[in-house]
């Protein structure tokens, strides 16, 4: 097989043949093109290319076809590079990664490697934050003829309505150092990062590679509590504990009262009473912008980043 393996959903609104030429543009001309389709939306592809020994997997694609690739790609020696495409792609936003074809070709190609956490629901894993209850049914909400045409400003929309017609839940959440705390909420958010749509905050202490997770409770009830919870995470001020409680582990388990739906890096999942989240350290290698802060020293371009240290160079393409 090439060394480049690219994962590519048809149904992305990408352009498979401009993705090419942005690819080869970036020098990568020699790569392996597998589709996803609704019974693999690219778990099993990314799986083979890094079994048969690919030195490169390419996403390209929304939230779905990303997290699909990092439950895969997760645990190995293999670089993932995103091209993203959608509305959410909280990956990319996170770690400023360009959202043109030219831009997130050439970070896939001359960028820094990073390593980061992963975190581990199950057979599955997410690189930016799972959430059960009002995040998830903020996302599942959302019409997808309004995100084609407001794009972000729809999961804002979205999330008027959730805050107005969801009711509280009762919420344990029970931490790896023994902790268990009962809380009323609207919703849990399990951060590997801290950045939601539009750029939103909601974690801001969180670090993609200290081997925890920031969990945020979203204890905000009366519509007022809303309203000043928003203006704080527009205006990067610390949220009120009434309005969200921030806790850290390495592992939770969170039950819920009643089943509420579940998202992984904006991929929303079925509704449930209960999960199980838990950090892979350093278990990703990310392909990031050469300016992208890394956690303890600078790198020179060309060089991968392992747990904040230079680590080798990047694979010739």
């Amino acid at each position: 097989m090439t060394d480049t393996v690219v994962v590519f959903n048809p149904v992305s609104g990408l352009d498979a043949d401009e993705v090419r030429a942005a690819l080869a543009t970036a020098g990568l001309h020699d790569v392996q093109w597998v589709e996803t389709t609704k019974e693999d939306p690219g778990t099993n592809a990314a799986r083979a290319a890094v079994e048969a020994g690919a030195s490169l997997v390419v996403a390209c694609g929304g939230d779905g076809t990303v997290m699909a690739c990092v439950s895969a790609v997760a645990g190995s020696d293999v670089p993932l590079a995103v091209i993203p495409a959608g509305t959410g792609n909280l990956l990319a936003r996170n770690f400023k990664i360009d959202r043109t074809l030219a831009g997130a070709a050439e970070i896939a190609v001359q960028g820094v490697r990073r390593r980061i956490d992963v975190g581990m629901l199950g057979e599955e894993r997410f690189a930016i934050m799972a959430g059960i209850g009002f995040d998830a049914q903020m996302l599942k909400d959302a019409p997808r003829q309004l995100k084609d045409k407001v794009g972000w400003l729809a999961y804002v929309i979205s999330g008027v309505r959730t805050a107005k017609s969801s009711p509280a839940a009762r919420f344990t959440l029970t931490f790896d150092d023994g902790r268990t705390v009962r809380r009323r909420g609207r919703g849990v958010l399990v951060g590997n990062v801290g950045e939601l749509q539009a750029g939103l905050p909601v974690l801001p202490g969180a670090v993609p590679d200290d081997g925890v997770f920031e969990i945020g409770l979203l204890a905000a009830q009366s519509p007022l509590e809303w309203v000043g919870l928003l203006v704080r995470l527009v205006f990067r001020r610390t949220p009120r504990k009434a309005q969200l409680e921030v806790f850290t582990a390495a592992r939770v388990e969170i039950t819920v009262d009643r089943a509420l739906p579940l998202q992984l890096d904006g991929d929303v999942r079925p509704s449930t009473k209960t999960f199980t989240a838990e950090v892979l350290p350093s278990s990703l290698l990310l392909c990031v912008p050469v300016d992208e802060p890394a956690p303890a020293e600078e790198v020179d371009e060309g060089e991968a980043v392992v747990s904040g240290k230079a680590a080798g160079s990047i694979p010739s393409a």
